[in-house]
């Protein structure tokens, strides 16, 4: 199984966040040209948090739910508070390091009891995106003649295929977004497609900082004799962080519209310490 465990010490808490430098970053900013932004995030519509036969059922229900607040009487201003679920599959987010636990200990080795807590994460948590991820995004777009085939296995081969297709490499520190065509919402009926051990061995030997796909692992019944790939492997051994459930359909249209699949790409999750996830808006910047 491919590693980093023990590569930047015993107590690191940003694992492939560590490859991205300043060079890179620069590297990043260099793909600014037009200005012309898109986000790589699904969009939510918040229920409302209320019970009995109105409320939206437990398949229905959106990731954010809320309940209105007034305040004065008329009322004079208006807020929300908001129950949110942030590793549902319908909710563009990013997996800290401390989310997925291996025989027992999370990224790099550290056992379980030691950082994830019942009062939140001490270490593997949200606490380390604080100051955001900025860095050279690259996407890989598999799907430009539809959707992978059920239950297909990403690998080495079809990134490479991608890269001489569109003219663009990875290279270290670059954030890998890939595009498979697919939606994160399981259907027992149609397995997913989804990344390959080999796939994530390719990412670990370019130096991939961050991974950010409409699709992740492939459907569980197809191999259930194995850790997944992405949850059980890039995230917890290699220590790069996932933003799950991205909305690629905008970007690889204008990729394809500009002819450039290189772009600065900015994650700037809200400052909330010790969580296994969190919402996000990615941005690709041309």
């Amino acid at each position: 199984m491919p590693s980093n465990w023990g590569r930047w010490g015993e107590d690191d808490q940003l694992g492939t966040l560590n490859l991205i430098t300043e060079e890179t970053r620069a590297r990043g900013a260099a793909e600014v040209r037009t200005g012309r932004a898109v986000s790589l995030a699904l969009p939510i519509q918040p229920t409302p948090l209320i019970s009995g036969p109105f409320a939206p059922s437990a398949q229905d229900a959106s990731p954010v739910q809320h309940v209105m607040v007034y305040t004065g009487s008329p009322a004079t201003a208006t807020a929300d508070v908001m129950l949110v679920t942030n590793h549902h599959p319908r909710s563009t987010h990013l997996d800290a390091l401390g989310h997925i636990v291996r025989d027992g200990r999370v990224y790099p080795g550290r056992p379980l009891e030691q950082s994830v807590t019942p009062v939140g994460v001490q270490h593997g948590s949200t606490t380390a995106f604080a100051a955001g991820i900025t860095t050279r995004g690259v996407l890989l777009d598999l799907a430009v003649d539809g959707p992978l085939a059920n239950g297909y296995a990403v690998t080495s081969r079809d990134f490479e295929a991608a890269e001489e297709r569109q003219k663009v490499q990875l290279e270290s520190g670059d954030a890998l977004v890939v595009r498979c065509g697919w939606g994160m919402t399981p259907d027992p009926s149609r397995p997913m497609p989804g990344m390959s051990l080999d796939a994530v061995r390719w990412m670990h030997e370019r130096g991939a900082s961050l991974y950010a796909g409409d699709i992740a692992d492939a459907h569980p019944s197809l191999d259930a004799t194995g850790p997944s790939p992405m949850h059980g492997v890039a995230l917890p051994m290699l220590g790069m962080p996932l933003i799950d459930a991205a909305g690629l359909d905008e970007l690889a249209a204008l990729c394809a519209e500009l002819d450039r699949y290189a772009f600065l790409l900015t994650v700037a999750p809200p400052r909330i310490h010790g969580l296994t996830g969190v919402p996000v808006n990615p941005l690709a910047v041309f």
